[in-house]
């Protein structure tokens, strides 16, 4: 018999509404209380977009459009793929899913940048920050050590 440990694939999305974003305070561990992006392990039968558009059901109450590519985090270190996207709200409803403490919309002057839960959400936020007003998407692809 044949054991395989594979890494687990992280599917989130960057939530965009008007020019801001949306993220969502986490209820719990790890990083209990911190903010983050909707996001979590991706499940067997679906695609990585589902899974992102899935997890913003789960975690903001928030259904979204237009999810598309944005990035890609390899974390050799805890054995996580991070594949983000991007998407739209359908509607400016979303409120706190089970897994949340809070969700709030924030344009990029007043994210909590200190209260940040993962380090590849900082980086990822930075870029898409950085990004935002391009006219084409150019999905991305680093190494977080």
């Amino acid at each position: 018999m044949i054991h395989y440990q594979n890494p687990k694939i992280v599917a989130g999305c960057i939530v965009e509404w008007q020019k801001k974003i949306l993220l969502c305070k986490r209820a719990i561990d790890p990083r209990s209380g911190l903010w983050t992006i909707p996001a979590g392990f991706m499940e067997n039968g679906e695609t990585v977009n589902a899974a992102a558009a899935r997890e913003t059901w789960e975690e903001a109450c928030a259904r979204v459009d237009s999810v598309r590519l944005f990035a890609v985090y390899n974390i050799p270190r805890v054995n996580q793929v991070y594949i983000i996207f991007r998407g739209e709200l359908t509607a400016p409803e979303f409120s706190a899913g089970a897994e949340s403490l809070e969700v709030e919309l924030f344009d990029e002057s007043n994210v909590p940048w200190e209260k940040l839960a993962f380090p590849v959400v900082h980086k990822a936020l930075i870029r898409y920050f950085e990004y935002q007003n391009a006219d084409t998407d150019i999905p991305f692809i680093d190494d977080i050590n």
